[in-house]
């Protein structure tokens, strides 16, 4: 018997490590940003002032990293509310007219919790000026740590079932919902999701895809407000909104979940079939499909 439990137990140590699992988590919640010696989260969270509500919140002097600082000065700032961070998320995702000022906004946004626990942000990888993007819920380990999603395991696959239609991530666009990893690999919470949706909607607004395909049940959810599991909404369009059209949208399985169950990537493979019958119908209704120039 001691044989079988070390057995299981090291199956099971396999399991986590494969998964990206490199955190441990007790039954009750711990903030290690208030353990001695840890660095304050940065309580900035715009690129400027956007409202009375959220100008006490101040960008670290020039050329000083925003923990260092803090350090130096002895104090720590209070992150602010969520209704706060939300609003500022809102106010400086509009103003970005481009990516890159995106990017850098989001750089410097500290009204996420996670952008101080993450190793570095996670923003995007492609084209963007691809008529199909693919938009995850949130970066893992490998992500973390390269800086680029989907390029771990999950990751490989996705390149796969884009290879088998005929794209890469030279005529794609990829991005998650969160830029940043939650610790542990952990679910993303409502409310780091509500702070991060008004920088991954601008950013579908800039690339402007004609194909907008949603990698999984939380992807879904989020961009298109569906009630329904992912067994249920897959495989099926549905309409995005822009604010200036609309764009084609499919809920598809997430490459993850494809690992854990291949069986299902027949499904997938359903719907990546559907994903090429839109693009080729896009390219040949729109000349230009290809070559869309982006702010």
């Amino acid at each position: 018997m001691p044989d079988d439990r070390d057995h299981e137990m090291r199956a099971l140590l396999a399991f986590y490590e494969e998964a990206g699992v490199d955190a441990l988590l007790g039954e009750h919640p711990v903030n290690r940003l208030t353990e001695p010696g840890a660095p304050a989260p940065s309580a900035i969270v715009a690129e400027r002032a956007v409202s009375s509500r959220t100008s006490s919140i101040a960008q670290p002097a020039r050329g000083m990293p925003r923990h260092n600082q803090d350090r130096k000065a002895g104090t720590s700032a209070p992150p602010p509310s969520p209704e706060a961070a939300v609003m500022a998320a809102r106010e400086t995702a509009r103003a970005a007219a481009s990516l890159e000022k995106l990017r850098a906004i989001l750089q410097r946004f500290g009204g996420c919790a996670l952008s101080a626990t993450a190793t570095q942000l996670v923003f995007a990888d492609g084209n963007p000026r691809a008529r199909v993007m693919f938009v995850g819920e949130a970066p893992g380990r490998e992500e973390d740590l390269q800086g680029l999603p989907f390029v771990g395991r999950s990751g490989q696959l996705l390149d796969r079932m884009m290879a088998a239609i005929g794209i890469d991530r030279g005529s794609a666009y990829i991005a998650n919902i969160i830029p940043w990893r939650p610790p542990g690999n952990r679910t993303p919470t409502p409310q780091e999701s509500a702070i991060c949706l008004p920088f991954i909607r601008r950013q579908i607004e800039l690339v402007d895809p004609d194909v907008l395909v949603c990698l999984g049940n939380p992807s879904a959810q989020t961009l298109l407000n569906l009630k329904d599991g992912i067994t249920k909404t897959r495989g099926r369009w549905f309409t995005y909104q822009t604010g200036t059209r609309e764009i084609r949208a499919m809920a598809t399985l997430h490459p993850a979940y494809l690992l854990r169950q291949p069986i299902h990537k027949r499904l997938a493979w359903r719907d990546f079939l559907a994903i090429k019958k839109a693009l080729t119908g896009a390219s040949s209704s729109s000349p230009a499909g290809g070559n869309r120039e982006h702010g």
